[in-house]
């Protein structure tokens, strides 16, 4: 299973083996700065947007890799088993928006949200 954890100043969703040959990376990483926000979707195919541009996905099971919609690229790691946690951000080279299924979707919101709010400086307004 995928987590999302928080490292330095980035966000970084690291992926177990089987993902990672799936996806085609081990990880991913996003600049802290660049959230715009965070929430676990209790729905998890409200976090999948757009086509498939680089992974693999079965219908009503998972979706894993890059998709590609009107906005740009995310990158998500969602299996149909319970919430997710999304983590959107700025407009950017790389991704739009993280989706991703973890044990704990609540903590790594959390966690981002508060990092998040420390790289902006305490005066800037917080993550939703």
């Amino acid at each position: 299973m995928a987590r999302l954890v928080v490292e330095d100043r980035d966000v970084v969703v690291r992926l177990s083996w089987r993902e990672a040959l799936a996806a085609g990376r081990r990880e991913v990483r996003a600049p802290l700065a660049s959230v715009q926000g965070a929430r676990v979707e209790p729905d998890w195919w409200r976090s999948v947007r757009g086509t498939t541009e680089h992974g693999y996905w079965r219908a009503g099971r998972f979706c894993l890799g890059t998709w590609r919609h009107a906005r740009g690229t995310d990158f998500v790691a969602v299996a149909s088993t319970g919430p997710v946690a999304v983590v959107d951000l700025l407009p950017g080279p790389e991704f739009r928006r993280l989706a991703v299924s973890t044990a704990d979707p609540e903590g790594a919101v959390r966690a981002v949200r508060l990092a998040a709010r420390g790289a902006r400086g305490a005066g800037g307004p917080p993550p939703a």
